[in-house]
């Protein structure tokens, strides 16, 4: 049975932290690959044309076979919600053991997600933690705990690790307030996605 991890976000843009975060994942598992899911519509969020974020993953990725840029939200009507991710791609995966790379905040809100009983006992979870200035590791394995606590009480099993990573200071929001106030993103992303969003004048106006 193959070990697949899946890297959902908006990725608007991607970044070296995102690529720090799945490349760990790749080795302490360790997995076959990384599958990364842009999201369509992320329900919570408004984010740059889903094609130019597809672009931007490919273009940080294609130089690591452990990476995949996988296109299944293309045709999501509504929401992406990461049960009907999961259920897709596991058709084209069949045998698989999955896994589920979220950071600390994220993984927090689980128990909340549409589906999120049933998503949680479908894969394990590999969690990152917060970037510097957050808890430290302790702190963090108890907040992990607890939310694993809340699904056991509803009679839900889950498993998960910490991804053991140097901690960086990089965030999409950051990259994008760079752009907007016309500040270099050199070295906070690959140069390849640089170009592109100068290319493509992203993320200047709002």
């Amino acid at each position: 049975m193959q070990r697949l991890a899946i890297f959902g976000g908006t990725f608007d843009p991607v970044h070296w932290g995102h690529l720090l975060v799945a490349q760990t994942a790749l080795e302490q598992v360790p997995l076959e690959q990384v599958i990364w899911v842009p999201s369509q519509n992320p329900p919570h969020k408004q984010a740059a044309l889903f094609e130019h974020r597809v672009e931007m993953v490919q273009r940080a990725t294609t130089d690591n076979p452990g990476f995949r840029v996988s296109h299944v939200e293309k045709s999501r009507s509504g929401a992406s919600y990461a049960i009907n991710t999961l259920i897709d791609l596991s058709a084209d995966y069949p045998n698989t053991h999955w896994y589920w790379i979220v950071g600390l905040d994220t993984f927090q809100t689980l128990p909340r997600w549409y589906r999120g009983q049933e998503l949680a006992q479908l894969c394990d979870w590999l969690i990152a933690p917060r970037l510097p200035g957050g808890e430290n590791i302790a702190q963090t394995e108890s907040i992990c705990k607890q939310v694993a606590q809340k699904l056991t009480k509803q009679t839900v099993d889950i498993h998960w690790q910490l991804l053991n990573i140097p901690l960086v200071g990089l965030s999409s929001s950051l990259i994008r307030n760079f752009c907007r106030s016309r500040q270099s993103i050199r070295y906070l992303v690959p140069e390849s996605v640089r170009l592109y969003i100068n290319s493509q004048n992203l993320y200047i106006n709002g």
